[in-house]
């Protein structure tokens, strides 16, 4: 379903087949002809457009803000369930007050090892830990891993950089405080979709550049946003009727009001030298495609060992949208088998 390349420049080669289910849809995306669609994402998409869709204003982003957990909850109904995994809540102390952060874990106890920093996402204006719970779960399932979720400061209310000042700030201290979680962690491994992705890459950079108490061994980006600046072609290609929409990445970069230039909101600008071994996720329906692609060719370029995994026929979300789009659990199976491989056998289960 997806295509997988693994690179450490100036290799790349085909990887495996992560999934059988890799090679069912072959029909390429091209810019001359309509781009392929699967059949279950049309229907998703037909759904979603017969539905009045939200301005995203301030006063409405502000009362989804104060919504209670269970309707957090409920706003993740086109995502599989959690399954059998265990979570623990507890708090920090964050620059702009105390950041929640949930525990997920498929094991009850754990012999040292990595841990997963997970960073929500929604256009850093909605999601949180309750709306991600499925996902977060699905990472702790396949990588056999713990995976801490974080919920930091959204704008309005909390403009950038509340949020990377955040996400920054919960790796660091996630990989001091073990024990808080009746772990011990000796590497960490970063990872969000959507802003959650962009979150990974700016806080791999900043912990490049003023290491944590354990290294980042590995980050894993999901339809990431890499630059703020820049227009691409899948902007405009694909800006109207995949879901994700021009209107409302224009609002949603409006309330984030992220200084475009600084290297903490467009990490594509920066140099990426020295970055852990990465796993760049893109759909081939997304606008935000081709800036996570560029960012890919970046890294082989500097040489970090990369793999990169296109869903085909997919839209921007589809890892939170399993239970909607059925067909998008084997891409977001696959491209987290790549993940592990990579991690090593092992390694990977913490045993």
């Amino acid at each position: 379903m997806g295509a997988a390349l693994v690179a450490s420049a100036p290799v790349i080669a085909e990887a495996d087949k992560a999934s059988s289910a890799a090679t069912h849809d072959t029909a390429p995306h091209s810019q001359t002809a309509e781009p392929y669609v699967r059949a279950d994402v049309q229907a998703y998409l037909r759904a979603f457009y017969a539905k009045p869709q939200p301005d995203f204003t301030r006063e409405m982003l502000e009362q989804i803000h104060k919504l209670p957990p269970a309707a957090l909850a409920a706003m993740s109904q086109q995502d599989l369930p959690m399954g059998d995994v265990m979570t623990k809540d507890l708090t920090m102390p964050g620059p702009g007050g105390a950041i929640a952060l949930r525990l997920f874990d498929v094991r009850a106890e754990r012999t040292p090892g990595p841990v997963v920093v997970f960073y929500h996402g929604g256009g850093y204006v909605l999601g949180s830990i309750d709306t991600h719970a499925g996902l977060a779960a699905e990472i702790s399932r396949q990588l056999d891993l713990p995976v801490v979720s974080v919920e930091y400061r959204l704008a309005p209310e909390n403009p950038w950089p509340a949020a990377p000042d955040d996400g920054e700030a919960a790796a660091r201290w996630v990989a001091a405080n073990g024990e808080a979680f009746g772990r011990e962690f000796t590497g960490l491994v970063l990872s969000g979709d959507s802003a959650g992705g962009n979150l990974t890459l700016v806080t791999a950079a900043a912990l490049r550049d003023r290491p944590a108490a354990v290294p980042v061994v590995m980050q894993i980006p999901i339809y990431p946003a890499t630059d703020f600046i820049k227009q691409y072609p899948s902007n405009s290609e694909l800006g109207e009727g995949y879901m994700l929409d021009a209107k409302s990445m224009a609002s949603f970069t409006r309330h984030y009001a992220a200084d475009a230039k600084s290297l903490r909101a467009s990490p594509i600008l920066g140099s990426l030298a020295g970055l852990p071994p990465t796993v760049l996720v893109t759909a081939s329906l997304d606008p935000l495609r081709d800036q996570g692609r560029a960012y890919a060719a970046k890294l082989v370029e500097a040489g970090v060992p990369t793999a990169f995994y296109e869903g085909k026929g997919l839209i921007h979300g589809f890892a939170t949208f399993r239970k909607a789009i059925p067909s998008a659990q084997a891409d977001t199976v696959a491209f987290l088998n790549v993940a592990r491989t990579m991690l090593g056998k092992g390694t990977a289960a913490g045993n």
